[in-house]
């Protein structure tokens, strides 16, 4: 099983791609823009069907989990089978590097960016209107 900290060798450049690709089309990385699926802004350490004005399906709502970096992997690669019931009908990313990185991406949602030489270029790469 993978650590908690498994997101850390993912590539959040790749997954921002990963997210354009797979995941923008029903969800918003935006702070309380919810769209077909909830908003994935800071939704690692979040409680699973907790933004109150989603109508998260009953499933969901039993689910008792808090996405984790674990449980992110874990939903990602098959989401009807780790919860089922949920109403998403993605299948899932069968790629396990791809999972890492999707993953940390969604670790940057929500939180100010280290500083380091590259931080200009990584915001801007992982910015809202480059993955819209």
């Amino acid at each position: 099983m993978l650590s908690g900290l498994a997101h850390a060798g993912g590539d959040p450049a790749r997954g921002a791609e990963l997210f354009r690709q797979n995941c923008a089309s029903c969800h918003s990385q935006e702070r309380g823009q919810n769209l077909v699926g909830p908003s994935l802004y800071s939704v690692v350490g979040r409680r699973a069907a907790s933004i109150a004005d989603f109508p998260y399906s009953a499933a969901m709502k039993r689910s008792e989990i808090v996405w984790t970096p674990d449980q992110l992997l874990a939903y990602l690669k098959a989401p009807r089978k780790h919860v089922p019931g949920v109403r998403m009908m993605f299948p899932g990313l069968a790629d396990e590097k791809d999972r890492e990185n999707v993953v940390a991406f969604l670790a940057t949602l929500g939180q100010a960016p280290s500083p380091s030489p590259n931080a200009a270029t990584s915001q801007n790469a992982l910015s809202p209107t480059r993955l819209q």
